[in-house]
């Protein structure tokens, strides 16, 4: 596992398409049985270094349920966002993740985690990768429809919105979301984590 995070640490495969330097993000270990897969680092997360550390990361949270403490700490949850670098701004916000990165390391650092555990597919990104993987052929779809179906997900991964400020706006023309979504969510993030689901 140490050998994984330094080889990740000193990958370059992006460096000569991230106009702010390679700084991968990432956070997992062998026991993480909540791993969240989100888009990429933004500007705060690559200077701090630590995922999620933003405003979305606190939306996120709240939706989950889960205090910094737990959020944090790698034995309990993985972030494996689809590029581990901040891509930098285009003309509408960040830069799509970085294509080279998923197919690099995604399977390698999920291999390295229990096969008991729950994936959070943050975003249209992660969900497109995902189902592709899971469900070859099954066209495209959309966002907002694969969330609010997400009763019907493949088995162990969990659709959401990104939730960046975006999301707000998302969330007033789609009412279902909180009132069916979040529930369903923080009991399964809760059933993942808790003692009797550590693999044996």
């Amino acid at each position: 596992m140490d050998a994984l995070h330094e080889s990740i640490a000193a990958c370059r495969i992006c460096a000569g398409h991230l106009p702010h330097g390679v700084r991968p993000v990432v956070q997992f270990s062998p026991g993480s049985r909540l791993v969240i897969v989100g888009q990429a680092p933004g500007s705060k997360v690559h200077a701090s270094g630590i995922p999620w550390d933003d405003a979305s990361g606190q939306r996120l949270r709240e939706w989950t349920g889960l205090e910094p403490e737990r959020f944090y700490d790698p034995a309990l949850v993985a972030v494996v966002p689809m590029g581990f670098c901040y891509p930098g701004k285009g003309s509408s916000g960040d830069l799509p993740p970085r294509r080279e990165c998923a197919p690099q390391w995604h399977d390698t650092v999920m291999a390295a985690m229990p096969d008991k555990r729950l994936t959070l597919l943050v975003g249209s990104h992660a969900q497109a990768w995902y189902w592709r993987k899971q469900r070859p052929g099954s066209g495209a779809v959309s966002m907002t429809e694969r969330v609010r179906a997400f009763r019907d997900a493949p088995p162990g991964f969990f659709p959401l919105p990104h939730p960046s400020w975006r999301s707000t706006l998302w969330m007033r023309r789609n009412p279902w979301f909180e009132e069916e979504v979040l529930p369903e969510l923080r009991i399964r993030v809760a059933a993942a984590l808790r003692d009797d689901a550590r693999p044996a």
